[in-house]
């Protein structure tokens, strides 16, 4: 417990910084986090023998970043994604270890976890502050979510949500942490009201949606990790398992969040 404490206040301290530096910090963070969660993903899917091409990947994640700094128009998106998902199979034509399987897992990985990190990235360098509204009511509502789910399941909890996938948690944590979810998105908008356009029934729904997609992410990395036969994705934060373990939910809130309030015209 010790550990996973310290780990986690390193970490905490680490975002922050590289969020409260400038644009250059926060790209450098993600795009490092992008490649290490690639490369946990890769490595998962190799202990059933199949065989992705991690560089046609960090070669995407690198070029998408530089296109994001740049503000470079929607075809050069277009046209890296296609050349990525040529290269994919091209390796799968060419390559004996990679063929099928190999080829099909890579562009897995490219639309998982890459496309959710991009978007991640998009609204951490805007040049406007509306990522902040963002992420304080993803990030806030998800760790809210994730506690009281925990809590609720102890507590109330009697029929499994997944138990194929997580078989520790319960329809009635779910439930509780959605709860949970909504008063905190009431907290956040009296918070951020002060500095924001935001209006409370955006700022509860929002917060109710993207704490529903992280159970959702969370769910879906562990669906990886059963599938590996894995406990974590990696050793590299001491006590949390690897990048994946840490962001499997806020790949789903994030951007959930922004798509809720750009589309209630909050941001």
């Amino acid at each position: 417990m010790k550990t996973r404490v310290i780990s986690a206040t390193v970490l905490i301290i680490l975002v922050v910084a590289c969020f409260a530096l400038g644009p250059v910090t926060r790209a450098l963070f993600l795009l490092a986090a992008m490649i290490m969660a690639v490369w946990e993903t890769c490595r998962a899917i190799g202990y059933k023998n199949v065989v992705c091409q991690p560089w046609i990947l960090y070669a995407y994640c690198v070029a998408t970043v530089a296109e994001l700094w740049f503000n470079a128009d929607a075809l050069a998106f277009e046209i890296t994604f296609f050349l990525a998902v040529f290269a994919a199979m091209t390796a799968g034509i060419v390559s004996k270890k990679i063929r099928g399987a190999g080829a099909l897992a890579t562009l897995g990985v490219l639309a998982y976890p890459i496309v959710p990190f991009v978007i991640v990235c998009k609204l951490a360098l805007m040049e406007s502050s509306v990522w902040i509204p963002v992420f304080a009511i993803a990030c806030i509502s998800t760790w809210v979510c994730d506690s009281f789910a925990l809590f609720g399941g102890k507590r109330f909890g009697k029929h499994k949500l997944s138990p194929e996938v997580s078989p520790n948690k319960t329809v009635e944590g779910s439930v509780c942490g959605a709860i949970s979810a909504v008063v905190a998105g009431v907290i956040l908008f009296f918070v951020l009201k002060q500095w924001f356009n935001v209006n409370i029934l955006g700022c509860t729904l929002t917060a109710l949606i993207c704490s529903s997609f992280g159970q959702v992410g969370d769910l879906a990395a562990s669906l990886i990790k059963r599938m590996a036969g894995l406990k974590d994705y990696s050793n590299l934060i001491p006590g949390h398992g690897g990048v994946m373990d840490r962001v499997d939910s806020l790949l789903f809130s994030i951007p959930s969040a922004y798509f809720c309030l750009l589309i209630a015209g909050i941001i």
